[in-house]
């Protein structure tokens, strides 16, 4: 086909950060690269992106030479550069991870070993020097990581957009996806729109394996959306950074912790709970033929079975708020009740394999003429930069190939 028939060279689905970092990197790797993003909502960053608890991870519970070990490393360096070079809110606060029982003790150790294997200084501290950095802070030991910070990670994705030059189409839902690999992809929006690509780039998120089944490509994996619940704490000077408890290294959940953001307010949580919906933020969203999706695939059943008494307590924690309470006093003894404000909710989109196993590492497949980022919950928005540059290369790869 000519060139003119052709409205984009590539066609990223997506306004989240990892969408919109890919446009970005598209753009500076090859300038002259005609890249449009549709988004869904009337805005970018509406989701996962907006949703979390802004903290710019180091890397350091991430297994050595994996993909979110070295893009949340190299990450978290570019992403500080880049709120610097554009203005926008971030600081780098350090962080720590504490011990609260014995039986933690051997994975704090395990922690420091493997930081300093992902090349993050990191000070091993005792139980008294734990007030050096948090007075209410009580614990057996704990490490402090200096290269922890917040940002705000919606005005990192705004500038994205901006600095990509790509064109975004907001309030653009994808329905219909027709490729053919002799010729491209042509795609069908909820607006009525068709937009035909060279190659198409699947940043979907908490739909990314919906929209690589509707590209024609089976991916492997199916979405378990995990609704993460936060609480604001009203007395925000019991904490003064961020204060994180050893997490169980057989989840890719870091368990309740505390976040003092860049307004000086303290975001607590977040547990993790099966959602209803793929955007299921409170447990009155039911969207019942995406929740008959996630029971009819075999691996949500196997996760249950596997790790039912795991889940049983982070339900516990949803609708007890003392159950909630008493793993932030296992941190910070001194809160109370009254201290514990809903505040906002998100939902990670997880992928899930058939036999039950979550995956651990991020996610990147390729079909004909496409690019899917099956799997990029936390730490995605930190490593967003790095993940953009690797769909890039990809997807770049592809364009000259044909």
């Amino acid at each position: 086909m000519r060139a003119d028939a052709y409205d984009c060279d590539v066609l990223v689905v997506g306004g989240g950060i990892v969408g919109l970092s890919t446009a970005y990197a598209l753009t500076r790797a090859a300038p002259g690269t005609r890249v449009t993003v549709l988004e869904k909502e009337p805005g970018p960053a509406r989701h996962q992106t907006g949703r979390n608890s802004g903290v710019v991870h180091s890397g350091i519970y991430y297994r050595p030479g994996s993909l979110k070990a070295r893009y949340a490393v190299r990450g978290a360096a570019e992403m500080i550069k880049f709120c610097a070079e554009y203005g926008i809110d971030h600081s780098v606060t350090g962080k720590l991870i504490v011990a609260t029982d014995r039986a933690e003790l051997p994975r704090l150790h395990a922690l420091v070993q493997r930081g300093r294997e992902n090349g993050i200084p990191v000070r091993e501290l005792g139980a008294t020097q734990i007030a050096e950095y948090e007075p209410e802070v009580r614990g057996l030991a704990a490490i402090h990581v200096g290269t922890t910070g917040v940002c705000d990670f919606t005005a990192v994705a705004r500038q994205l957009a901006r600095a990509s030059g790509a064109e975004i189409r907001y309030g653009s839902r994808v329905v219909r996806v027709d490729r053919r690999p002799e010729r491209g992809v042509a795609v069908l929006t909820s607006a009525g729109q068709v937009v035909r690509a060279r190659v198409l780039v699947n940043c979907a998120g908490l739909y990314c394996d919906d929209l690589a089944r509707l590209t024609g490509d089976e991916p492997g994996v199916r979405i378990v959306p995990f609704r993460g619940e936060y609480y604001e704490l009203a007395r925000p000077e019991l904490v003064r950074g961020l204060v994180y408890p050893v997490p169980d290294p057989a989840f890719p959940f870091l368990g309740v912790h505390l976040t003092k953001g860049l307004d000086g307010g303290v975001h607590v949580g977040p547990n993790a709970v099966p959602a209803l919906a793929r955007e299921g933020y409170g447990w009155g969203v039911v969207r019942p033929r995406e929740l008959a999706a996630t029971a009819g695939w075999p691996g949500a059943w196997a996760l249950a079975r596997r790790h039912w008494r795991y889940g049983a307590g982070e339900l516990r924690r949803s609708v007890s708020k003392p159950a909630f309470l008493d793993a932030v006093r296992r941190l910070v003894p001194g809160v109370e009740e009254r201290d514990l404000v809903r505040a906002p909710a998100g939902v990670r989109a997880q992928a899930v394999t058939r036999d039950g196993t979550l995956v651990d590492d991020f996610l990147i497949r390729e079909g004909a003429r496409a690019v899917h980022v099956l799997n990029a919950p936390s730490p995605a928005a930190t490593a967003s930069l790095p993940i953009g540059r690797e769909v890039s290369r990809r997807t770049l790869t592809m364009l000259r190939a044909l």
